[in-house]
């Protein structure tokens, strides 16, 4: 089997000449890296998602249109502004500044995913150039001819056989003698109309697309050489994993390790492709490989936080020995499209736990008035939010002796909340108040993986 590689490189890793000139050696130095996706270069996002909301006045918006209009144009400066590609980042930027017109007088989320989907459009335009500078053979190809979703803007579900047959058809033939590069996060529905997969979907295109060509490795490159035991930035003591296992990553994911998107890893399990996360800007330093088993099996792996939490208990008395009342409850969330991630139960009450992060791009609440509304139909709902999620991650948590003691003996001085442990064998979670998160993260870490 052909040894094919695909590397996806992140908004930071793509933010100037200089950067991208650090993604362009590694793509070129590994002679199986044959699809490049991108995201957006750092800070274009922001500045789209600004537009989009239609909410700037005239001067703040020909603002942030300067500010975007000066990313592009220092890359394009530094590659010598070649008229093709000179003629294309202008094309985008026009329809950038009517789009964001239109958006002022109505905006909706259709619009916004097409606003948004620009910045990729050029990041990849441009690096496509700079690969072919440097005597490579690259194509760029627009992904919303391969990657096939459903109509939900802002945070769209991929059709999973449409995708891969688009892929196999289209860039397969190419893949031989050219290096292909295209866009991560975005889409296309059955009517062509751009979608979204929502912020971090360029790993899971990555992971989506390798899948569908048959790769031997995908490469995420980011800020950062690697994952950590914890976040660095708040715990001077935390390292890098050389090695951890499609389990343990898939948890770190999901429970706030920014590294990955928490879909990325569900085309890699499926088809057991290694992923390996690296810095661009230092390569030489190594990283992470993710991979179906690993030598090492540690108890206490590693800890994560999510914050911005919000904890939703709901009582009522007609829980007692009733049925139905849960289904009810998931019934209601199910229709409003919220996903729920810790949930405890008692005799008369139920507490869950909602991703506060996880709101929409065009800024809707995860919980609306009107789902609160509809919960308070069938009982009492009281609403926190101010709390953070910790998650201990590791191996066999659910099966060893003392697990517990351990971790709750450490944090004997702190108010712990909503506690869930037993139903993986990979994690033991539970919530403090944001203000003490760092503090407790710190003392789990020095305690239990030093």
């Amino acid at each position: 089997m052909t040894a094919l590689n695909v590397a996806k490189f992140g908004g930071t890793s793509v933010a100037d000449a200089t950067a991208m000139n650090n993604c362009a050696d590694i793509v070129l130095g590994n002679p199986a890296t044959r699809l490049v996706v991108l995201s957006a270069s750092a800070g274009v996002t922001n500045l789209l998602v600004a537009l989009a909301q239609g909410e700037l006045n005239d001067e703040e918006r020909t603002e942030q249109l300067a500010r975007l209009q000066q990313i592009q144009f220092a890359i394009l400066d530094a590659l010598g502004n070649p008229p093709a590609v000179q003629e294309a980042i202008l094309a985008q930027l026009a329809e950038i500044e009517a789009m964001s017109r239109q958006a002022c007088l109505h905006t909706d989320a259709e619009l916004a995913d097409r606003l948004i989907a620009c910045g990729e459009m050029m990041s990849t335009r441009l690096f496509t150039e700079l690969l072919t500078q440097r005597g490579a053979r690259a194509t760029w190809i627009d992904v919303r001819q391969l990657m096939r979703t459903d109509s939900r803007f802002g945070k769209a579900s991929v059709e999973l056989d449409a995708t891969r047959a688009q892929c196999q058809q289209q860039v397969g033939p190419l893949l031989g003698d050219s290096i292909v590069v295209t866009q991560g996060f975005i889409g296309a529905d059955a009517q062509g109309r751009t979608t979204t997969l929502g912020r971090g979907g360029s790993d899971y295109s990555a992971a989506l697309i390798g899948e569908a060509l048959g790769a031997t490795s995908i490469e995420i490159w980011t800020d950062v050489p690697g994952i950590y035991t914890t976040d660095p930035r708040l715990v001077v003591h935390a390292r890098p994993i050389p090695e951890i296992s499609f389990a343990e990553a898939a948890e770190m994911a999901t429970f706030g390790a920014k590294v990955l998107h928490p879909s990325t890893l569900q085309p890699a399990v499926r088809s057991d492709i290694p992923v390996f996360v690296g810095s661009s800007k230092d390569p030489a330093a190594g990283g992470t490989w993710i991979r179906a088993k690993t030598d090492a099996t540690p108890l206490f792996r590693a800890v994560a936080l999510r914050r911005n939490q919000v904890l939703v208990t709901l009582h009522s008395p007609n829980m007692f020995h009733a049925y139905g009342f849960l289904a009810e409850v998931f019934g209601i969330l199910a229709r409003h499209r919220i996903s729920v991630d810790l949930i405890t139960t008692s005799e008369v009450s139920v507490s869950l736990t909602l991703d506060h992060t996880g709101s929409q791009s065009n800024g809707e609440a995860t919980l609306s008035d009107k789902v609160l509304a509809e919960l308070g139909e069938l009982c009492k709902v009281k609403v926190e939010s101010g709390l953070t999620l910790v998650a201990l991650i590791g191996n066999r948590m659910s099966e060893m002796s003392g697990v517990g003691s351990q971790v709750f003996a450490t944090l004997e001085d702190h108010n712990i909340r909503m506690i869930c442990y037993g139903a993986s064998a990979h994690n033991l979670c539970f919530l403090v108040g944001e203000s003490e998160a760092t503090a407790v993260l710190n003392k789990l870490h020095q305690a239990l993986i030093g």
